[in-house]
């Protein structure tokens, strides 16, 4: 009777150790998920605000490119004023206003290209054409350009030196 009790006992025991390892195992899975889990939800968070991020950029420069074509149209107006009527005071309110413009331009995180008696870049510049001036330096801008977080949303259009003086 006692071997049946110990072969029993031997039995229970080969049965709870193997229930055990069972459970450890599942338990290892289930701590690998989790951790799996977890790590997906991070990523997850991370491209969703890299997604938030590009979308405001995109918006942001969007709206900016459907403002400048005023911003361009009040520039080439004050660049050709008549000095006649230059003190006016309706002349001084609508250069606030450009000025204004320009604010809330630059506010979005967009800055002007700098240009002229630079050197042509490609990256920055488009050119219109050729002029007076050192060959391969801006020599006149036509029309600003505009970068947003390192990205040209639109480049300046240039004239060109055609290296004679």
């Amino acid at each position: 009777m006692e071997e049946m009790n110990s072969a029993t006992n031997e039995n229970v025991e080969n049965e709870l150790n193997l229930a055990l390892e069972q459970a450890l195992l599942r338990c290892k899975e289930l701590e690998d998920a989790h951790t799996r889990a977890i790590a997906d939800y991070r990523n997850l968070e991370r491209r969703t605000e890299e997604g938030r991020l590009e979308l405001r950029r995109l918006t942001t420069a969007s709206v900016i490119i459907n403002i400048l074509p005023i911003y361009d149209d009040l520039t080439r107006a004050f660049e050709v004023i008549d000095l006649s009527i230059q003190n006016h005071d309706w002349v001084s309110g609508i250069s606030l206003i450009h000025e204004k413009f320009r604010g809330v331009i630059t506010s979005t995180g967009a800055i002007e290209i700098e240009a002229l008696n630079q050197p042509f870049n490609p990256k920055f510049h488009e050119a219109i054409g050729y002029a007076e001036g050192a060959e391969g330096e801006v020599v006149q801008v036509m029309q600003s350009g505009w970068i947003i977080d390192d990205n040209v949303i639109r480049p300046a259009m240039v004239m060109v030196g055609n290296g004679t003086n």
